[in-house]
């Protein structure tokens, strides 16, 4: 699962790289966490909107206290899930998510370090997600996931699902089983680059009311 990457571009860069209206008052987040606020690019009124939503639904689980906070679920492992299908189904509820790099932890427990990946030739590319209201932290976005491809597999057996720039059409105004095959299908091994670094993976965090550990349903 994915639960680190970066924008490391500009609210304007992004915007002009999705063709979206160049958002205003507020800043793009250098690395962007589950339970913090990160970017995402969604339809609104026939155009592309930049905006600004805390990456991860948030789920309070059955065993949970009342006074629990909620855990972010970050990431979607499968569309087809009842927690997903509903609002997959309706192109309003689809997204886009700008990444320049996304990372997975390596190496052994206790001294993991962060194994980034990006796209060749594409400084800002895009995760297929989903988005909604909700009454805890307004609008919340979840990246879908997918079966790594083999330029991932010697770090993670997941990835996100990735699209190219002629596809982000189709994943906003797309039928349901059109958007499925994306979740299905492989991301060419050659356009991913790998980058190992001696970076921890773990980092102190900044304490805020959605700061959880983040789920894949």
């Amino acid at each position: 699962m994915c639960n680190l990457y970066t924008v490391r571009k500009s609210a304007a860069e992004v915007a002009a790289h999705f063709g979206a209206a160049t958002p205003s008052n507020f800043n793009t987040p250098d690395e962007t966490l589950p339970g913090y606020p990160g970017l995402v690019v969604r339809e609104a009124e026939g155009r592309r909107v930049v905006e600004s939503m805390v990456w991860g639904f948030p789920l309070r689980l059955k065993s949970m206290k009342p006074e629990s906070k909620p855990k972010p679920v970050n990431n979607i492992a499968d569309l087809r899930k009842s927690m997903w299908i509903g609002l997959a189904r309706k192109p309003q509820w689809r997204c886009l998510i700008p990444v320049t790099a996304f990372a997975e932890a390596e190496g052994a427990k206790g001294a993991k370090t962060r194994t980034w990946f990006s796209v060749k030739g594409q400084p800002i590319f895009a995760w297929a997600g989903l988005w909604r209201q909700s009454e805890e932290w307004g609008a919340v976005y979840s990246g879908t996931m997918t079966d790594c491809n083999e330029a991932i597999r010697p770090v993670h057996d997941r990835m996100p699902v990735l699209l190219q720039p002629h596809e982000y059409d189709t994943w906003l105004r797309g039928d349901f089983e059109t958007i499925l095959s994306f979740q299905d299908r492989s991301f060419p091994d050659e356009l991913i680059e790998m980058t190992r670094t001696d970076e921890l993976w773990v980092r102190r965090k900044p304490k805020t009311g959605a700061d959880a550990p983040s789920l894949l349903i």
